[in-house]
């Protein structure tokens, strides 16, 4: 069976959580939002504790904490829904980043379409952008600043801890998505300002389809301006309609639970697999495409001089199962718009490939590199 190394495209679930996921489909039944019987009012209970669970890891208030089905979700309710306040506020400005995950990318199209200006600020070969550049393109019509944590084709971190400490007296909004940060730069969520995040549970062996945006409270205890994209119900404090999914709730206060846990050793173990691909690869010609200063322990991308990414799927695939990045650009074959944004050549882009694992995986990389070296 082939060897899983796409963990930044959804990491498999772990163990642990669906035992809890399992349990809580058998044993709460009810809608957390039925408050007329037993079964109903313990869902909610159910939902509450996890809801603390999550918030604690992040160092939020729990009511700061919304549901949704993903970082998709969360980052479309963020740029789609500071449309309003905008437009009343005449600050149509946002700054991000041509690197972003689609589904920041596309919203922001979208407000392009109907008279916003959009600042996109590309990273150099490095695939960090440059914090200071953000920070000058704002001006007194900007209202939002959103900038990924940690790129998921490069694994680069981002600097949005300058970013953030330089806005945080201003009043304008920093989203942050920070899908690929959990589980991995916990401490330094923590310690971030921001207003908006993003979080996906599946990134850290949760189940797929549940997520949170936070939703910060400021001084006058106000969260942001941002206005719900759906209406027909008053879950999520009237926020996101649509009854809570309790099992999958579950199961992200349990994926939660665990990388926080076993965030020092996992950073480790994580780090010592990428070291064992380097020494295992070191004699091929090859490029890291990114600063591997900044780079995650539990992400490479990398172009073998001669290899063709496309080719080397099919012959590797049998034995290690990787990316050439995004999942959201997976179902076409163009060639990678993050190391695009970065500079790189066609050639190197053609070469790149995204492996990404955790601390659990067990791998061996003689084969990959006997395969590698035969096609380059």
């Amino acid at each position: 069976m082939s060897l899983y190394l796409d963990y930044n495209a959804s990491a498999p679930i772990l163990p642990k959580v669906l035992d809890v996921m399992i349990e809580a489909y058998k044993q709460t039944p009810g809608n957390a939002d039925s408050r007329t019987h037993i079964y109903g009012t313990n869902a909610q209970k159910l939902v509450q504790s996890c809801r603390n669970t999550i918030a604690e890891v992040l160092g939020v208030n729990q009511a700061e904490v919304i549901f949704t089905s993903g970082s998709t979700e969360s980052n479309n309710t963020v740029i789609l829904g500071i449309k309003e306040y905008a437009e009343k506020a005449s600050k149509k400005h946002i700054i991000t980043s041509s690197i972003e995950h689609k589904s920041i990318l596309q919203p922001l199209k979208y407000l392009e379409e109907k008279g916003f200006q959009v600042d996109y600020v590309s990273p150099d070969e490095s695939g960090r952008v440059n914090s200071e550049e953000v920070l000058s393109l704002i001006t007194d019509k900007t209202c939002l600043v959103s900038i990924m944590f940690v790129n998921s084709e490069t694994g680069i971190i981002q600097p949005v801890k300058e970013i953030g400490s330089a806005l945080k007296e201003t009043d304008i909004m920093f989203h942050v998505d920070a899908t690929q940060a959990l589980g991995k730069l916990n401490n330094e969520i923590r310690s971030l300002d921001y207003n908006m995040m993003s979080i996906a549970s599946h990134k850290i062996g949760g189940p797929q389809g549940i997520g949170a945006l936070v939703l910060k409270r400021g001084k006058d205890y106000k969260k942001p301006a941002i206005k719900q994209l759906m209406y027909g119900g008053s879950q999520e404090r009237g926020f996101r309609p649509g009854t809570t999914p309790v099992a999958l709730v579950v199961g992200f206060a349990k994926a939660v639970e665990i990388c926080e846990k076993e965030l020092e050793s996992n950073h480790k173990k994580c780090l010592q697999i990428k070291e064992r691909f380097l020494n295992a690869v070191k004699d091929l010609p090859y490029t890291i495409n990114g600063d591997p200063n900044y780079c995650l322990p539990s992400t490479i991308n990398i172009s073998f001089d001669g290899l063709d990414a496309e080719a080397a799927f099919l012959c590797l695939g049998d034995g290690y199962s990787f990316s050439n990045g995004s999942a959201c650009n997976s179902s076409s074959h163009t060639l990678s718009y993050v190391l695009e944004a970065m500079g790189l050549d066609e050639k190197r882009k053609s070469e790149a490939i995204r492996l990404s694992w955790n601390g659990n995986t067990a791998v061996d990389f003689t084969d990959f590199v006997s395969i590698v070296s035969s096609m380059i």
